[in-house]
């Protein structure tokens, strides 16, 4: 653990230290987010935050590969060089985009052709841990492979709305996958706990740290898809490699809830994204226009319309990943029941601070025409996500 937690620690000092310089970069090449009719801040940031980020992810994989307690992960292996190569890209591809917003299909390829390089070097879905299923067609497992890191991306990209939010969710759920993929490797192993899903997840919830106090409110810098792909490619990368270290066949039918964990953890993790990623698609579609135009109806929109602040909004978001990614884990470690109560409480409160009734009912009081009209709330989205 003391390992992981020094990896964690490099990648956030370098994320930390090197924003500053991309924000003075960022700035000076134009790669600045304009304000916008549906965006959620009042001046113009610059962008390009995910460079830092994978600078700290960068450095702190360089540095695991000279530890011996990772040794293993690296030996007679592509894998990890596959997935910060694959990383670097979508990375200059989303810096790319910060600074000349690229089609959307010209995203979309870039992002194909990084998965479909962590996919040659062997990062792919070889098995899927429900019931033994094995996918046997290398081409099913490569185009699953894609679609999971494309999907991924995307996903983070979308809920990137505001100062904070989508960093503070990455580090809150990939702390709890990265708990996960560490006991999972303490049970297949009594000797060697090294492990490239724990180490790619540590670096990644180190860049986020890192980058957060420059991004929380009122950020100095975004993120821009630079980071937003960024990040969804390392969750993805880990999650496939939590898929390789499953055996199928161990996995009891008593352990029925542990056969489905490896998919339903990353989704827990991710699922505030992917609520409003699906949301979005849903309603783009449906509305004839493409899924990748941009509108004012995220999740963030609607914790704006109810009242919140921009704040509190991504608090909010923050509380239901915590429930939701620490709750999957609960049954590892808890017995039944306990884990019901626990997943009751908490759902009782992320309803309720999510839906705030004494604030809304004090603001409607003070919205009465005897005391004065009560602020319009803010409703304009920094990030745009497309």
């Amino acid at each position: 653990m003391r390992i992981y937690l020094f990896v964690l620690l490099i990648s956030a000092a370098v994320a930390y230290l090197t924003t500053p310089a991309v924000r003075l970069a960022a700035r000076r090449l134009g790669a600045m987010t304009a304000v916008r009719e549906r965006d959620v801040h009042d001046a113009v940031t610059p962008r390009l935050g995910g460079v830092a980020m994978f600078a700290g992810v960068a450095v702190a994989m360089l540095v695991g590969s000279r530890i011996p307690f990772l040794a293993p992960v690296y030996e007679d292996s592509h894998q990890p060089w596959a997935i910060l190569g694959a990383a670097g890209l979508v990375c200059a591809l989303g810096a790319a985009d910060d600074k000349w917003d690229l089609d959307w299909w010209t995203k979309l390829a870039g992002q194909a052709l990084a998965a479909l390089l962590m996919a040659w070097q062997g990062v792919q879905l070889v098995s899927l841990p429900i019931g033994g299923v094995t996918l046997l067609s290398s081409h099913t497992s490569i185009i699953l492979t894609v679609l999971v890191v494309v999907v991924c991306m995307n996903a983070v990209n979308f809920v990137d709305g505001l100062d904070g939010l989508a960093a503070g969710v990455m580090a809150i759920g990939g702390t709890a996958f990265f708990l996960y993929a560490y006991m999972l490797t303490r049970d297949n192993s009594a000797t060697d706990y090294s492990s490239l899903a724990a180490l790619v997840t540590a670096a990644m919830i180190g860049a986020c740290l890192g980058f957060l106090p420059h991004n929380l409110h009122r950020a100095r810098i975004f993120m821009g898809d630079s980071g937003s792909m960024l990040l969804g490619l390392l969750l993805a990368a880990s999650t496939i490699a939590v898929t390789g270290q499953v055996d199928p066949a161990a996995l009891s039918g008593a352990d029925f809830f542990g056969q489905f964990l490896p998919i339903l953890l990353p989704i827990g993790v991710m699922i505030i994204p992917f609520l409003d990623f699906a949301m979005a698609v849903v309603r783009r579609i449906g509305s004839g226009r493409s899924p990748f135009h941009a509108d004012k109806s995220h999740l963030h929109h609607r914790l704006l319309r109810l009242g919140h602040s921009k704040r509190s909004a991504v608090l909010i978001m923050y509380v239901w990943t915590v429930l939701v990614s620490v709750g999957l884990l609960l049954p590892l470690v808890l017995p039944l029941r306990t884990v019901v109560v626990a997943w009751v409480l908490g759902l009782l409160v992320a309803v309720l601070v999510t839906l705030d009734p004494l604030t809304r009912l004090r603001r409607r009081r003070a919205a009465r025409p005897d005391v004065g009209p009560a602020p319009a709330p803010d409703l304009e989205d920094h990030h745009a996500p497309r």
